[in-house]
């Protein structure tokens, strides 16, 4: 039996058909309610209460602290899947079979070199440059690269190569722009190692010594880049698809979601939480003193990397990635004070009942933030490294909003501007 709204609008009363998700999400669809209304339109600035697609990629429920992919919970996934296992699952809808997951790693492993020409175009960026404006770029140029990749009526087994392209790229891009702002020599990949491996290898490699693999290192990476793969339809998804939704070409969608990315909203969450622990240290470090202004509500300082807007209780990757955090750590017995401060905030959260009665837990961008400081990753190159886990997300978003054939993108405004009024000339005004 159908279940419908009632909406009163002047006088009139308008029924809205009420449609229900396998989890028993439910949601009003008000996609008619315009031309119903003669005009009326439904408004929710940031989009926070409004759903602009079915989707059966990704269910995240932040009450009960709940992450799945496909159906699959992200704590099996993490623990006993590899990324491109993920990837796959992400993107084709189903865990591959062993042959399935042999050519698709195959397939990775021989596109993982990028045209020659484009090294021109990391030589013409700064030194300063950031790179995710590096990385944003050399992913839209792509395109011109590969021209066919414009055509989106090609067949499927092409369409397939421009997605393992993108995901066998990304890793030497995302390298070669740390390498290009340290002006050290690139590192090609080497295809005997796996993806996490070899983009470890391109970052820290010298022509004169190798990067000694660490497979402690290579898990964790493992691990942050699987509970990075997707998380629903957040900014730089829903730029990903509404970008898409106009058939630009994949490059230039994902392109756009990393530059959403960037922002110190979205992506930038754990530099930021490098960043106050640098301010921290900086004044001494005085982890209880930092804390006392955090519980001041007149005092603008806030604690980075605590908490979640999604997740009301706990952060379920939080909870995988603080074991990966502490083997890191333990592994490779860092000594760094802002390691030290970061620890003691942690502490601090778990233990402080003002942090616990508001749900302040360390989420999973504190804890990445300290993993990518432990192994030796600039502050300025996480953002990038969450583009990396990020990428199957953005592409399987794309590949099934084009499959459903979903509307170009075209949200309405509530005008509040000037009313009609007539031009006057210059001289007269």
């Amino acid at each position: 039996m159908n279940e419908f709204a009632k909406l009163e609008v002047d006088g009139k009363t308008y029924e809205l058909p009420i449609i229900e998700g396998t989890e028993n999400e439910k949601a009003i669809d008000i996609s008619k309610l315009r031309g119903a209304t003669e005009g009326v339109i439904a408004i929710d600035p940031g989009f926070k209460n409004t759903g602009s697609t079915k989707s059966a990629i990704t269910f995240l429920d932040g009450e009960k602290g709940i992450l799945r992919y496909r159906g699959y919970p992200i704590e099996q996934l993490a623990d006993s899947a590899s990324f491109l296992e993920v990837a796959y699952l992400i993107i084709y809808g189903e865990l591959p079979t062993a042959n399935e997951y042999k050519e698709f790693r195959a397939s990775i492993t021989n596109h993982t070199l990028v045209h020659e020409d484009m090294k021109q175009f990391f030589e013409a960026y700064p030194a300063k440059a950031h790179p995710m404006g590096v990385l944003a770029s050399m992913v839209c140029s792509l395109s011109t690269f590969y021209p066919e990749s414009l055509d989106q009526d090609r067949a499927d087994d092409a369409k397939d190569l421009t997605i393992h392209r993108l995901i066998a790229k990304l890793p030497t891009l995302a390298a070669w722009s740390y390498k290009n702002a340290m002006r050290h020599p690139f590192m090609y990949p080497k295809n005997d190692l796996d993806y996490c491996e070899n983009f470890l290898h391109m970052m820290f490699a010298m022509p004169t010594s190798e990067y000694q693999m660490d497979q402690t290192v290579v898990s964790a990476l493992n691990k942050l880049l699987i509970l990075h793969a997707d998380h629903e339809q957040n900014c730089s998804t829903s730029t990903v698809r509404i970008v898409g939704s106009s058939h630009a070409n994949l490059y230039a969608s994902v392109s756009a979601g990393i530059s959403a990315l960037w922002g110190p909203l979205h992506g930038g969450a754990n530099q930021a939480v490098i960043e106050m622990l640098e301010k921290i240290a900086a004044d001494g470090g005085d982890v209880d003193k930092w804390v006392a202004k955090a519980k001041d509500k007149s005092d603008s300082f806030r604690l980075m990397g605590f908490g979640h807007r999604v997740y009301k209780n706990f952060d379920p990757r939080a909870t995988i990635i603080k074991v990966a955090c502490d083997n890191v750590l333990e592994k490779m017995g860092v000594d760094d004070p802002l390691l030290d401060i970061a620890k003691k905030l942690e502490k601090v959260a778990l233990e402080d009942e003002y942090f616990k009665a508001r749900n302040l837990y360390p989420n999973v961008d504190f804890y990445s933030g300290i993993i990518y400081k432990a192994i030796g990753i600039p502050t300025e190159m996480f953002t990038v490294m969450f583009s990396i886990g990020r990428l199957p997300g953005w592409i399987g978003q794309w590949k099934e909003m084009m499959e459903n054939n979903e509307p170009i993108g075209r949200p309405r405004q509530i005008y509040t501007g000037a009313n009609e009024r007539d031009y006057v000339s210059i001289e007269k005004r």
